[in-house]
């Protein structure tokens, strides 16, 4: 289903759009939660570990090629917006280009490095081989990655979220039933639930190329547009890198303290990694929103819809803040059962400690809500490097009070916890005022 974003309801439709998007990205969040589920149930609390550590350096390294994706969509969004179908074709030949020899040079390298890799995350001993076990066989997802990424921000920059979805359900159940077989049935530990993974990650990846180009056939890439046109090249890359260098800078911050908790022991690794695939499905939907309301934007600013932005942003900033208090409240009163889907009743220990992460965070979701919107805004009106000044200020925060608090014996672990939302709302904090003192180029830019 193709939707334009630039007719009928405000409101309606921007949920519309948004809500497959939404459940997109959670059933791609199951791929590594069902390997944590299945792990830390049946292998024990050190898999749990080296799993969870695993993903969060998954996750920085996707987050390159899901970066370039995201801006090149932008691109495709205006492009669309203006009915500029020759425009289209070019750019989304470049971006498919330039993003898919990163990331065959990104897949390399970290196979080159793994080694390192796992030193610089200071695993401890005892969990090296579990996560080089696990590395050595998610890294063949990374190709898989791009391919789902490129063609699903494809499909919702011309108003389909639907498609993503579809596929991302079907791999998701996979990944689900393989963990289960390759774990339970043939005993391959840690490397199984990787294969499950692995496999599933390229159903959906191949998949959703083939559909594309089967079922819509004004997407097909002319011989024409093949070629790298220097201006195209040139807006590609000012929207793609500045929104990589956003998303891998989150990322990396978020890489830099799980090296920290790493240090605290297998106890914190575990309960960290547990409590943030709770986070993950928790702001997930916001983050979700976020991207799907710049896309929003970015189609009325092609077609010159002034009155639809504006109240496009009233919108999106009610349903976020009203999405939020509400996930917070049960993340918050419901810290406890919601950890134990993962971790087993007897660890008492890693599930205290999961608690005190879950209230920290659980009580602050408005302010990473609110960072999504600007992160979508300012990518829209094209200055993605207002989205990555936001991300440093929010995660530059964050690693230098983790590791300041944390060393303070009196304070220690918690200080790693009240690091992110203090991150979070300083980069509000920021935004707001930028936009204030902005206020009428960026309105005169968008025509309202």
């Amino acid at each position: 289903m193709q939707m334009d974003l630039t007719t009928g309801s405000v409101t309606g439709k921007m949920l519309r759009f948004a809500v497959p998007f939404i459940l997109g990205n959670l059933l791609q969040q199951l791929y590594n939660v069902a390997d944590t589920l299945i792990v830390g149930q049946f292998l024990g609390a050190d898999a749990l570990a080296a799993v969870g550590s695993a993903y969060t350096l998954m996750t920085f390294l996707t987050s390159i090629l899901l970066g370039l994706c995201m801006g090149s969509g932008a691109v495709f969004s205006i492009r669309y917006g203006e009915r500029n179908q020759q425009r289209l074709h070019d750019s989304m030949f470049v971006s498919f280009v330039l993003i898919g020899l990163l990331a065959l040079v990104l897949n390399a390298a970290v196979f080159l490095w793994i080694d390192p890799i796992i030193r610089l995350l200071q695993v401890p001993a005892q969990l090296v081989e579990l996560m080089r076990e696990y590395l050595w066989v998610i890294f063949w997802g990374i190709v898989a990655t791009f391919l789902y990424n490129y063609f699903a921000s494809l499909l919702r920059a011309v108003g389909n979220s639907l498609t993503p979805l579809l596929f991302l359900g079907i791999s998701a159940l996979l990944n689900v039933v393989l963990d289960l077989v390759c774990v339970l049935v043939f005993h391959w530990g840690v490397a199984g639930a990787a294969i499950a993974t692995v496999f599933s990650q390229y159903v959906s990846g191949v998949g959703i190329l083939i559909y594309t180009f089967v079922k819509f056939p004004q997407l097909r890439i002319p011989r024409s547009a093949m070629r790298l046109r220097r201006e195209i090249l040139s807006e590609i890359s000012q929207f793609s890198l500045l929104t990589c260098v956003q998303q891998s800078v989150m990322n990396f911050g978020i890489l830099m303290v799980q090296g920290l908790i790493n240090s605290f022991g297998p106890v914190v690794m575990a309960a960290f990694a547990a409590g943030v695939k709770i986070d993950s499905f928790a702001y997930m939907p916001v983050q979700d929103f976020g991207n799907a309301f710049s896309t929003f934007v970015a189609q009325n600013y092609g077609a010159k819809k002034s009155s639809r932005i504006r109240a496009g942003i009233r919108s999106a900033v009610a349903i976020a803040i009203l999405f939020c208090i509400a996930v917070s409240a049960i993340v918050f009163l419901f810290a406890r059962p919601l950890l134990m889907i993962f971790i087993q009743p007897q660890e008492t220990e890693i599930l205290a400690v999961g608690v005190q992460y879950l209230r920290v965070e659980g009580a602050c979701y408005c302010g990473i809500g609110c960072l999504f919107l600007l992160y979508g805004l300012y990518r829209a009106v094209q200055k993605p490097g207002m989205s990555v000044v936001l991300t440093v200020i929010s995660l530059g925060t964050r690693v230098v009070l983790a590791y300041t608090l944390s060393a303070v014996p009196a304070i220690g672990v918690l200080g790693i916890w009240w690091s992110v939302p203090i991150g979070w709302f300083l980069a509000d904090l920021t935004g707001f005022l930028y936009y204030l003192r902005c206020r009428k180029a960026i309105e005169a830019k968008l025509g309202i």
